[in-house]
């Protein structure tokens, strides 16, 4: 029996989630990408989580689609239902993005093609010194997907044609001077720094981190002043009648650490 192609484990509120083909540099097939998507959806609502973390096995976070087994398929159907199909796959990426739970990225090695548009649909990007990495569509032909033009957009602004049409391979320093990664530690120190990370945001209060990203992704999304302000005096009011608020309230004047409950 093969090993499964994604695995999962959920730690005190943290999803740990890990892309399982390290022998192809964890390269998406449509078995993964389906239980991303599915694992994803769960994790999304499910009060239990609190954080998410995507990584990858082996040396590799994720290079991509399996450009291989693309090669050697037969009649792959009609163009309708393979966009179809493809839509719903990439909706692994907006749950990254916008679902209301802190999201890692934890990424060494080789970062390309759809794995770097997963990685970037993270909140944060955690990645090894020994990151290698590239947008590689246009070296295979493609337009790109998985919101690779919107992250690389919303990212770099002008400079996200240079790494769309040239597909540089950038190392771990580069990457972070152009502001694509969050932060670059020593590759044995990546899964402690991610862990300590991951906990940090665990402890503290989800409705109000939900509440916190449903606000940057509207601006993000084009909203104007006007709007963002409703959107702001809505959330904070709503926040601030939670036992979280009360507590942190609490904890200031008393001098101590909160203990948020998410509720």
């Amino acid at each position: 029996m093969s090993d499964p192609q994604l695995l999962e484990r959920l730690e005190q509120g943290i999803l740990w989630l890990t892309l399982n083909r390290p022998e192809s540099r964890n390269a998406l097939t449509p078995e993964m990408i389906s239980q991303l998507r599915e694992i994803l959806e769960k994790a999304a609502v499910d009060p239990a989580v609190r954080v998410v973390v995507l990584g990858g096995a082996g040396k590799g976070f994720c290079a991509g689609g399996d450009v291989k087994a693309m090669a050697e398929r037969g009649d792959p159907g009609p163009m309708e239902q393979r966009v179809t199909e493809l839509r719903q796959s990439m909706e692994s990426a907006r749950l990254l993005h916008e679902m209301p739970k802190p999201t890692i990225a934890m990424a060494r090695g080789a970062v390309a093609g759809a794995g770097l548009s997963l990685a970037l649909a993270c909140d944060f990007l955690i990645v090894s010194d020994r990151l290698k990495l590239t947008s590689a569509f246009v070296n295979v032909g493609l337009s790109g997907d998985f919101g690779s033009t919107y992250f690389l957009t919303h990212r770099l602004g002008h400079r996200a044609r240079e790494l769309a049409l040239l597909s540089p391979l950038l190392d771990a320093a580069e990457a972070e001077r152009l502001g694509l990664v969050n932060r670059v530690v020593a590759d044995a120190e990546l899964e402690n720094v991610t862990a300590d990370l991951a906990a940090r945001l665990a402890a503290g209060p989800g409705l109000t981190q939900g509440h916190i990203k449903a606000n940057l992704n509207a601006a993000e999304q084009g909203a104007t002043l006007a709007q963002l302000l409703d959107q702001e005096a809505w959330r904070h009011i709503r926040c601030s009648l939670t036992e979280d608020h009360q507590e942190a309230a609490s904890a200031f004047v008393e001098k101590r650490t909160p203990q948020f409950r998410n509720r």
